[in-house]
């Protein structure tokens, strides 16, 4: 019994340092002028756009994962004439780029409908894990604009040209995701050895040049995309396991490891991975100056922010941050997908920005190349929400304590500041009263609510204040699920 009490101990602690690791310690703030003036634009913008879309959208699965030879229940291989094997399996995966004909393509649609839903900015996965390239690479053969697919004798085969231009056209920024792994290239998972887990197949200080051969792979084609695709704003680099491995990393991998564990088995080895990052982020930043670089979870000066996965940090962050968050299904195409409620999507965005960081919300293409109706409701509501509340998101910052009971708060520089009230599920009328007891207006502010002219009466509450709400605006609020208190200058 004391045993087990030890371990729990030992795995609670390990869980906490994993996570004051993350959210405390691991962000290593940027010098480059520009960067930091780009940084400081991304961080004002607020909402973007994530979309995982490749061959492997024709099974309903998630992405790449099901290659790896890891054992986690949610990449299972179970799609294909024979899942048992696994050498069969990966061969009709990656046979996937002969049927892939995504023929009802309209990235202009997207965009149209992302404009509208206030996002700012897109993030396209032009190659996932599995080394499907989805842009006309030159240095491989694995790509949607190869004989081999049959999209690509479409005029819009190139697709990650398609959108970054149309997304563009829209007025929001474009960010290439870029996975640091390619599972298909001989060069990572060298053909002559099994793959073992996710990480490179043979050792690379064993074989060197092998592994020069993979790192201007990899450089090479990074290089492409900010070269022949236009402006690109944000290279979001995927696969935090290639990495230069000091001391320091491997034990906090170590730690984090053991932070996740639900037993003693280990799933991944700790690989001495070095693809020269500082390097090519130098020839990156010739080619692109300013250029955002997120080389996510590993810690250093190339991960210019950082990127909760699917959940929400409990508190105010100190750097620039962005929460990636899936709409619906999974993060590829999952048929009959499930969306979240505009009620939990416009609550989840106010919980971001308060506490200062980025919603990055994933939308997952179908495999003829379109979104499901789900996804153009779900922004449809985000759109009606940010036409009304937009002046309290955009540009703003968080102000202290950022959120009491149901109610968060951000402040802009010229000293106006916002209570945004969440509305209870099913809730559809403003309440009578709403009080906010850690801030107060200044003498003379104006108190009103956005989407209404209407100014409003308030009164001192101890250090706070009570807003009375008209019961003309009761009854009809100006938008749903969270109303906006404005507030002209608050007491310092």
């Amino acid at each position: 019994m004391k045993i087990k009490l030890l371990l729990l101990i030992l795995f609670v602690q390990a869980n906490s340092f994993a996570q004051a690791i993350y959210e405390d310690e691991r962000y290593v703030p940027e010098t480059d002028p520009q960067v930091l003036q780009k940084l400081e634009e991304w961080q004002n913008i607020k909402f973007g756009l994530l979309m995982h879309w490749g061959a492997y959208s024709q099974w309903g699965i998630v992405e790449s994962w099901s290659l790896c030879p890891e054992d986690y229940g949610w990449c299972e291989r179970k799609k294909g004439e024979n899942p048992q094997n696994y050498f069969e399996y990966k061969k009709e995966y990656e046979g996937l780029q002969k049927t892939f004909n995504p023929v009802n393509f309209a990235p202009e649609k997207w965009a149209k409908a992302a404009k509208d839903a206030g996002m700012k900015y897109v993030v396209f996965t032009t190659k996932h894990h599995d080394g499907f390239s989805m842009f006309d690479s030159k240095y491989t053969d694995y790509k949607i604009t190869d004989p081999n697919c049959p999209f690509s004798s479409n005029p819009k085969a190139n697709v990650t040209k398609e959108i970054f231009d149309a997304f563009r056209n829209e007025g929001l920024w474009t960010g290439a995701y870029f996975s640091k792994p390619d599972w298909h290239s001989p060069y990572y998972w060298d053909p002559y050895f099994p793959p073992l887990d996710r990480n490179v197949n043979y050792d690379p200080e064993l074989y060197p040049k092998k592994w020069d051969k993979y790192v201007d792979f990899t450089h090479n084609q990074i290089m492409e995309l900010l070269t022949d695709y236009g402006k690109v704003d944000i290279l979001w680099l995927d696969g935090g396991w290639v990495a230069k491995k000091s001391e320091e990393n491997i034990q906090n991998a170590y730690k984090g490891k053991l932070a996740g564990a639900s037993s003693g088995f280990i799933k991944e080895r700790t690989v001495n991975q070095d693809i020269r990052m500082d390097d090519l982020v130098a020839k990156a930043r010739k080619k692109q100056p300013g250029l955002i670089v997120v080389d996510r979870a590993v810690h250093g000066k190339n991960q210019n922010y950082l990127t909760p996965e699917n959940r929400i940090p409990e508190k105010l962050l100190p750097y620039p941050w962005e929460s990636c968050i899936i709409s619906g299904g999974g993060w590829a195409h999952t048929p009959n997908a499930k969306y979240m409620s505009g009620r939990t999507g416009i609550h989840m965005l106010v919980d971001i920005v308060i506490k200062g960081g980025n919603l990055l919300l994933n939308i997952a293409p179908t495999p003829d190349g379109k979104w499901q109706q789900g996804a153009y409701d779900l922004l449809a509501e985000f759109g009606d929400w940010i036409k009304v509340n937009g002046e309290a998101i955009y540009n703003s910052k968080p102000i202290a304590p950022f959120k009491e009971g149901n109610i968060g708060m951000t402040q802009q520089n010229d000293g106006s500041a916002y209570f945004f009230y969440l509305a209870a599920e099913g809730q559809t009328e403003m309440p009578s009263e709403i009080v906010v007891t850690s801030n107060q207006p200044a003498q003379g502010a104006q108190v009103s609510l956005l989407g209404s002219n209407t100014k409003l009466k308030w009164t001192k509450k101890g250090n706070g204040f009570v807003v009375g709400i008209p019961k003309s605006l009761q009854k009809n609020p100006p938008s749903k699920y969270a109303w906006t208190i404005e507030v002209s200058q608050i007491k310092k």
